[in-house]
C-alpha cells in the first residue's frame, strides 16, 4: 500500500502546476491521498490510460458516493442527491437524454449568433470606454454568464442573482454554509421557474426539463439538479479563458501567432485546454463496486477512487514534450472535459465560447498588455476552478 499523501487546498498563481500533484504523479500511476474535507482516504489515478479506463469502467459508481463522506477538497458537496453527476448509467443515460438537444451542434448554433452579438457589444464597449480596462469584469464574466442563461432560458433580470449564486458555490472562501446557502436558493429558484413554466416546452434548457418531467422521463427534484450543474458549469469559462489570455499575454509569442494564423485557433484552444490546469486538486470520487486492478494496484470493493485529468493531458507517454504548449501538436487527445459517460456535457458550448473570445482578443485589440506588472495579478482564493480574479489590461 503507498503512503497516504495529505493534499492541502493551494492557492496557486497563474496556471502554475500544483506541486502536490506533481509530486503524486512521479510517485506512482496509483496513489493514496486525503484532501481538506472529509474522512478517510482515497486512491488518486493519475496515468492517461489509467483514467480512462476508470471513467468509463461501470465497476466504478458516481452514485454510492453521495452515500459517503469520502474524503474530498469542498467542504461541501456540489451536486445534489441524485443529480447527473452522481448517477450511473441507466439514470445518468436517462438525465442526459432529457437536455441533449441543447448541446448537439443544432443546438449550439442556435445560441452562436445571439453569443457573437453579445460579445460585440460587450467589446465596442470596452473600446468606447478605453483603455485600461479589466477584461475579467468586462468580458469573461459577463459573456460566459450570458451565454449559458440564453441556453437556459434565465431572463436578463435574473442573471447578476445566477453570477453571484455560482461564485459561491464554485468557492469556499466565504464557508461552507454560505456555499451551501447558495446552492439551496439557486435550486429553489430553478424548481419554482420549472413549475411556473411547466411543460410549455421550447429549446431552452429550462423548457427541454420541463417536457421531460411532465413526460414522465425525469423527476422534478433530477429536473434541478441538472438545471443546477448546467448553470454552474456554464460560468467555468469565464477562468478557463481568463488562464488562456494570461498564458497569451505572459508568452506575446503565441498571441502574435494567433494573429498572423487565424486557422490555427481550434487547434491552439485545444492545446491551451490541454495545458491549463483548470481546476484545484481533484473533482468528484467513484467507489469501486467489486475488487478492481489498476496499473497493478488492487482497489477493493468500497474504496474511493479519484482521477486527475490534469495529471492525464501531462503524461509524457501520449503528449510529447507535456510541459511545453505546442499549438502545432496533432493529434492531441487531451481529456480537459472529461472522459466516460460523465464528459462534459456542455463541451461544444464551452469551445464556442472560448473561440469567440479568443477571437475578439486578437482581432478587436492591437497591443494589448498587461496594466499592472504580472506579479500584481490577484487570482482566485479558497476557488475549486482557478482563474484569474481580475484582468487589468491596455492597448
Amino acid at each position: 500500500m503507498p503512503p497516504v499523501r495529505p493534499w492541502p487546498a493551494l492557492d496557486l498563481f497563474g496556471v502554475d502546476f500544483d506541486p502536490v500533484l506533481a509530486e503524486l504523479m512521479r510517485e506512482g500511476p496509483v496513489t493514496r491521498i486525503k484532501l481538506p474535507n472529509g474522512d478517510g482516504w482515497a486512491w488518486l489515478v493519475t496515468r492517461y490510460d489509467d483514467v480512462r479506463m476508470v471513467t468509463n469502467d461501470p465497476r466504478f459508481s458516481r452514485k454510492l458516493v453521495a452515500q459517503h463522506n469520502v474524503t474530498r477538497l469542498a467542504p461541501h458537496f456540489i451536486p445534489v442527491d441524485g443529480a447527473v453527476g452522481f448517477e450511473d448509467p441507466p439514470d445518468h443515460t436517462r438525465l442526459r437524454r432529457a437536455v441533449a438537444p441543447a448541446f448537439t451542434t443544432r443546438g449550439v448554433e442556435r445560441v452562436r449568433e445571439r453569443a457573437r452579438e453579445s460579445l460585440d457589444e460587450l467589446v465596442e464597449e470596452v473600446l468606447r470606454d478605453g483603455p485600461p480596462a479589466d477584461f475579467t469584469e468586462r468580458l469573461l464574466e459577463p459573456f460566459p454568464l450570458a451565454v449559458v442563461c440564453e441556453l437556459m432560458g434565465v431572463p436578463q433580470a435574473d442573471r447578476p442573482q445566477m453570477h453571484e449564486w455560482t461564485s459561491l458555490i464554485l468557492s469556499s472562501a466565504k464557508g461552507a454554509q454560505r456555499s451551501q446557502r447558495a446552492k439551496d436558493e439557486m435550486c429553489a429558484y430553478f424548481a419554482e421557474v420549472l413549475r411556473e413554466r411547466g411543460a410549455g416546452g421550447g429549446e431552452d434548457v429550462i423548457g427541454l426539463l420541463g417536457a421531460a418531467v411532465e413526460a414522465g422521463e425525469i423527476t422534478a427534484s433530477e429536473a434541478v439538479g441538472l438545471a443546477l450543474l448546467i448553470q454552474i458549469g456554464g460560468e467555468a469559462v469565464t477562468n478557463n479563458v481568463g488562464n488562456m489570455v494570461f498564458i497569451l499575454l505572459t508568452h506575446p509569442e503565441h498571441l502574435a501567432r494567433l494573429r498572423a494564423e487565424p486557422g490555427i485557433r481550434p487547434r491552439a484552444i485545444d492545446e491551451l485546454l490541454r495545458y491549463i490546469p483548470h481546476r484545484s486538486a481533484v473533482g468528484l470520487s467513484r467507489i469501486a463496486l467489486e475488487d478492481v486492478t489498476v496499473a497493478g494496484v488492487r482497489i477493493r470493493a468500497g474504496e474511493p477512487v479519484y482521477v486527475s485529468y490534469l495529471a492525464a493531458n501531462r503524461d509524457p507517454d501520449v503528449f510529447a514534450d507535456p510541459e511545453t504548449i505546442d499549438f502545432d501538436r496533432s493529434p492531441n487527445p487531451h481529456v480537459a472535459f472529461g472522459y466516460g459517460p460523465h464528459y462534459c456535457v456542455g463541451a461544444m458550448l464551452a469551445r464556442l465560447e472560448s473561440e469567440l473570445l479568443v477571437d475578439a482578443l486578437a482581432d478587436r485589440f492591437p497591443g494589448l498588455r498587461f496594466a499592472v506588472p504580472v506579479d500584481r495579478l490577484r487570482f482566485r482564493r479558497g476557488a475549486l476552478i482557478r482563474g484569474p480574479e481580475s484582468l487589468p489590461v491596455t492597448w
